[in-house]
């Protein structure tokens, strides 16, 4: 079997590995990918741009692939799927109108209160003056967070700390400073506590949970400075109690699942569940359509079966045929720590060359030695080695017994990767 993973990220990457792990797979492609994917065993970036939907379905009949996994939002959010799906092409991941959840944060929140699912107050707005008119009436209590209603790459939310920066940011997003994304805003109840995110596969009808992890999202330590994609993550969220993934499948993913079957959008794929959790209370923040990034460069490793009988059933509608605890996971924990370029998640620096552990290098073993795997993402070639290419460049995931141990590896590892500039936060983990 032969499949193809769209991205070229460390998700992606983590997507490629994990599948090329199942001894049914012999090749797995990446469009683009990334030149350090293909060190690993059986994974082949092709260079075709994710957005360049027709190369793609032509590259998959020429190399009678069986099997596409769609990683990134906007790919979705353009309708991969559904022009895959009419070619013939089995493609895992919701459709363009289902995965409307993640794309329209005003949408997210009609079906969240049609659904009854517990979130924030808010209101929606698309002219400025009304929405800086409401901000000006309104008690500040815990404060406000402004959100762009379209895909921002992971940039489009602020969470505000007085009034006047809130009613700048709605002045910002309104006039353009988000583009598209920003032209509609939801002005949001800001939540306390602390996040977690949840993860379920589902097949339309039901949802199986695959795990929790607790991302870091701001660039520096102590959750200071903008936010970004992510710069790293823990799994499992051991601070939880027993049974509160159970609770999340059931007060939302099953309402969620059920209201989308009644508008007749049945939801497909990956479910990201954004939550804050408060004592005994939690609250959505946000739906995501697809795997996070990079929670999934924790959970795959932490997964302790194959991924693809599980992508195949929630594309099929066949769930319900597999164990509806959802997938076995390893015991113990698992940390990723990102190594980000110099000025993201402003405009990152290119170019620099990345020194590495000769561990690390092309047909590593570090995973079966070590319990350690690093997943490359904004990387270019430079002659036999890599260079940096993008914001997020490579992030380093470790297991061990516990997250204390897992930490301590993770950052041991990380510490055998450089190039000039890296930023990487010091308390993933923590």
């Amino acid at each position: 079997m032969k499949l193809l993973i769209v991205g070229s990220g460390g998700r992606e990457h983590a997507m490629c590995w994990k599948l090329a792990q199942d001894s049914s797979v012999d090749r797995v492609f990446a469009a683009p990918g990334n030149p350090g994917m293909d060190w690993d065993r059986k994974i082949e970036s092709t260079g075709i741009l994710a957005g360049d939907f027709e190369k793609i379905a032509a590259f998959v009949k020429e190399k009678e692939i069986s099997f596409v996994v769609v990683g990134p939002d906007q790919a979705l959010a353009d309708g991969i799927v559904d022009f895959l799906e009419e070619r013939g092409i089995p493609a895992f991941g919701p459709s363009r109108e289902a995965s409307r959840i993640e794309w329209s944060k005003a949408y997210s929140k009609e079906l969240m209160q049609a659904a009854g699912i517990p979130t924030a107050k808010c209101e929606i707005f698309e002219d400025a003056a009304k929405a800086k008119a409401f901000l000006e009436t309104v008690a500040w209590g815990n404060g406000w967070v402004i959100k762009a209603d379209g895909l921002a790459l992971g940039k489009g939310v602020v969470v505000c700390e007085s009034r006047e920066q809130a009613v700048t940011t709605v002045g910002a997003f309104l006039s353009g400073s988000m583009g598209e994304a920003g032209k509609k805003i939801v002005v949001e109840e800001r939540l306390l506590g602390r996040e977690v995110s949840a993860f379920f596969l589902c097949d339309g009808l039901s949802g199986a949970p695959l795990g929790m992890a607790c991302d870091y999202k701001r660039i520096f330590d102590g959750d200071e400075g903008p936010n970004t994609g992510g710069m790293g993550a823990f799994s499992p969220a051991d601070w939880l109690p027993e049974g509160f993934l159970e609770k999340v499948s059931r007060e939302v993913t099953k309402p969620l699942l059920a209201e989308m079957r009644k508008r007749k959008n049945p939801f497909k794929g990956v479910l990201f569940v954004g939550l804050m959790v408060d004592g005994a209370n939690s609250k959505v923040l946000e739906f995501n359509a697809r795997f996070g990034d990079p929670e999934t460069q924790v959970l795959l490793p932490m997964l302790d079966e194959p991924l693809l009988p599980w992508l195949r059933a929630s594309r099929d509608g066949t769930l319900s045929s597999l164990a509806a605890r959802g997938p076995e996971m390893k015991k113990g924990s698992g940390v990723h720590v990102v190594l980000a370029a110099k000025g993201y998640p402003g405009t990152p620096a290119k170019g620099d060359v990345i020194k590495l552990d000769s561990l690390f290098g092309p047909g590593s073993e570090t995973w079966r030695t070590e319990s350690v795997k690093i997943f490359f993402a904004g990387v270019a070639k430079q002659g036999a080695g890599l260079c940096t290419n993008g914001g997020r460049v490579l992030g380093v995931t470790a297991l061990a017994v516990n997250r204390a141990e897992a930490r301590k590896k993770a950052y041991e590892w990380a510490a055998k990767a450089s190039f000039r500039g890296q930023q990487r936060r010091a308390d993933v983990g923590l």
